[in-house]
């Protein structure tokens, strides 16, 4: 019996010693304050911000959420559509926060989370770029934190952006994005159109040339056929929550305005019809990482030559990737953008380095 106490008592004298080691050890490390908003503004909205925007036709506000903390990584999203929201890039939630970037989700306006003038002389990119800027001031973005990630249509924006205000940037990420839009047209009708069964593509290129884009046919062909392709790399009842919410969500009146019906090109008088910084690629100065995907719509030679083009550029190529590359070659796109992050914040940014990792 006492053989059997001592043993206790030893053993309670480890447990308790145990404890008091692991308390002195919690005490002493540092804590991360990434996910603290206590000191915010923000903390009573989670992190979420309504800026206001000024236009000539009045000042409405657009929806934005940070999630995180920290004073050197700051990454504002911007969506691809014309049209579509934030909710495109929620995957990032699975990603960055365990490197403790901090990003800022934001609908631009005439998007679903924020405030809807339903204005098409709003329309324009030099509209979203000053909106753009305004939200930089009111997020307190500089060339010290402040990177700039767009995808598809925000590819456009971003590089608009930089072509003005790249003196506030620290780090661009062009996303799925070529930098001409007849390059891209041009990919569509050569490449990616006769890829598809030629009975679907002869189908779809006659309701075009009718201007029948309203068919129901139309959009089944291209749901089916096209976007499990080239859009998400999946079969549509596997396509996630947030990728159908973000469908659902997508403002048609201007997505149609500047874009246009088709998905080979944009259509008719739409605004970006004959869109083209190819040229001007060469003075964006600031480190620039250029994603694309073999699957993609956009043509991954054509987003490579990019980003040789850019001074400061590296390519990362998500092999398995389509346009949402984010979702359909995740572990590639992830660890490529905070690859490159973490290069540029330590200073150990090397040109043209990679394809993919």
């Amino acid at each position: 019996m006492k053989t059997v106490f001592l043993f206790g008592t030893i053993f309670l004298v480890f447990l308790v010693s145990c404890a008091e080691q692991q308390r002195s050890k919690m005490e002493t490390e540092p804590t991360s304050t990434y996910m603290d908003y206590s000191n915010s503004e923000d903390q009573f909205t989670g992190g979420i911000n309504m800026i206001a925007i000024n236009t000539p036709k009045g000042t409405f506000k657009v929806w934005t959420k940070r999630v995180g903390n920290n004073p050197k990584k700051k990454v504002l999203l911007l969506h691809g559509g014309p049209g579509g929201t934030h909710e495109f890039f929620e995957c990032f939630d699975g990603y960055l926060p365990k490197e403790e970037i901090e990003y800022i989700y934001y609908d631009q306006l005439d998007s679903y989370y924020s405030d809807k003038p339903n204005d098409s002389t709003l329309w324009t990119t030099d509209h979203f770029v000053e909106e753009v800027e305004q939200v930089r001031k009111a997020l307190n973005l500089n060339k010290d934190n402040f990177y700039l990630l767009g995808q598809s249509w925000g590819g456009i924006l971003a590089m608009e952006y930089a072509l003005k205000y790249q003196d506030n940037l620290k780090g661009l990420i062009i996303s799925n994005m070529m930098a001409s839009i007849p390059e891209y047209e041009k990919y569509a009708a050569e490449v990616l159109g006769p890829q598809l069964p030629p009975e679907v593509y002869k189908e779809m290129k006659a309701m075009e040339a009718n201007n029948d884009f309203m068919n129901p046919k139309y959009s089944e062909l291209v749901m089916q056929h096209y976007y499990t392709e080239h859009f998400l790399r999946l079969p549509m009842n596997k396509w996630p929550e947030s990728i159908n919410r973000a469908m659902a969500h997508l403002n048609p009146n201007i997505y149609v305005f500047m874009q246009g019906y088709s998905e080979f090109g944009v259509t008719g008088d739409a605004t970006l019809k004959g869109w083209d910084v190819s040229q001007k690629l060469k003075t964006i100065t600031v480190p620039t990482l250029v994603i694309g995907a073999t699957h993609d719509t956009m043509d991954p030679k054509y987003m490579e030559w990019m980003s040789k083009e850019l001074p400061k550029a590296r390519f990362l190529l998500c092999p398995n990737g389509s346009h949402l590359s984010q979702y359909d070659d995740q572990k590639t796109y992830f660890s490529g953008l905070i690859k490159f992050i973490t290069d540029v914040d330590d200073h150990n940014f090397k040109l043209n380095k990679y394809r993919h990792e």
